[in-house]
């Protein structure tokens, strides 16, 4: 359990869990590496670690500062965004039903539809930019409603406050995944979510070296099943890559505030690009839900989505032209990524699914980096080029 301080996030991601160590003075968390701990007697435990699987002291430091992060009680980490999606999956039974965002990760909606669902586990994927879809689907078997907001890739927005309201109306429990803002831009459990995770991969490491995921909560009861699975599932982090994530999590303040202001640049240049016919970006006025984003969130992030004027064949251009963004699926790193959903992240999702979504073969997905700006725009500008 964290405890509550009134410091900011600048201060608590470099010191919250993260106390000098107290044999050695050592100022940064050592990486222990020892699967098993000492007992002077037995059943007697030297501190509160027995087996790594169990507790780990790099794991526990990790996890409070990123409990501090979210203005939570508790965290638990594991081994990746989707081990922390099972982790949650396994606090229903058979017969529940669950309400998904429609407009999820690939990976989110591969693991509920081709294997949750195999375990009498029902999935609906609705909209939720407004309140009446999730009404229509709720029934007195829903127990979890998960939601992403921003959303991978269309960067929709739902109302967290709003929806936490009507889920907990209905006894069930919200569920944010708020990796494309990170806890410097947006703290879901402020506004009511039960739990929030975050694929620990993207912005929390930000280095593209690291796989690994998170929940917080605040709540005594889940964190107590949620605890009881970590362990008995197993799927936990290794010590080294909760040193890596305790390391960039670091910087995440200075880099969100860089990754922001690049995107915004570039979003500036797009919209008036005569081969680009429209771009998405929470931070713009033309965003549809742009005035929830205003109200529960603190910053806009560094994902973009355009949309290139014709059909895959430019979008194949540009793509093959860049040379700045790295060509390559995840997002959050330091260096600028770039991406063609329909046939990458989220190719899992059937064809017709996509078109309903809008995930069209137009559709670009931009994890905009830290490097100098021009570069970054006269990049884009080559390869708009020659598309």
């Amino acid at each position: 359990m964290t405890q509550s301080n009134n410091y900011k996030i600048g201060t608590n991601v470099i010191h919250a869990g993260q106390s000098a160590d107290k044999n050695t003075g050592a100022v940064i968390v050592p990486i222990s590496l020892s699967t098993t701990f000492l007992q002077p007697s037995p059943g007697v435990l030297h501190s509160e670690f027995d087996y790594s699987r169990s507790g780990n002291p790099t794991r526990k430091a990790f996890e409070e500062c990123i409990a501090a992060c979210e203005n939570a009680k508790y965290a638990l980490s594991f081994a990746s965004g989707l081990a922390t999606l099972t982790t949650i999956t396994h606090l229903l039974k058979s017969g529940d039903e669950v309400i998904s965002i429609d407009d999820v990760y690939g990976g989110t909606r591969r693991y509920f539809t081709r294997v949750a669902a195999n375990f009498d586990l029902k999935f609906s994927f609705v909209d939720l930019s407004t309140l009446d879809d999730l009404k229509s689907a709720f029934t007195d078997k829903t127990k979890l409603v998960w939601i992403e907001t921003p959303t991978n890739p269309l960067l929709k927005v739902a109302d967290i406050k709003a929806i936490a309201d009507y889920v907990h109306s209905r006894g069930a429990t919200l569920v944010v995944d708020n990796t494309f803002m990170s806890p410097y831009f947006q703290n879901p459990l402020d506004l009511g979510a039960d739990i929030v995770i975050h694929s620990v991969t993207k912005y929390i490491n930000g280095h593209s070296d690291c796989v690994m995921g998170v929940l917080a909560t605040n709540n005594d009861e889940l964190y107590a099943k949620l605890k009881f699975l970590q362990n008995s599932i197993g799927a936990v982090p290794s010590p080294f890559d909760c040193f890596l994530a305790l390391r960039g999590l670091k910087t995440l303040h200075i880099r969100m505030e860089a990754h922001q202001k690049n995107a915004f640049a570039i979003c500036n240049f797009l919209e008036k690009h005569p081969k680009v016919e429209r771009v998405i970006y929470p931070g713009l006025p033309s965003h549809p839900q742009h005035e929830i984003c205003k109200r529960q969130m603190k910053g806009y992030g560094g994902m973009v989505v355009f949309f290139v004027k014709g059909s895959i064949d430019q979008s194949r251009a540009f793509l093959e032209n860049i040379k700045l963004f790295a060509l390559a699926e995840s997002l959050g790193g330091v260096e600028s990524l770039i991406e063609l959903p329909s046939v990458m992240t989220h190719a899992s999702v059937p064809a017709e699914e996509r078109a309903k979504l809008g995930i069209s073969d137009t559709l670009i997905r931009l994890s905009v980096g830290i490097e100098d700006i021009n570069d970054l725009l006269a990049d884009i500008s080559q390869a708009l080029d020659k598309c």
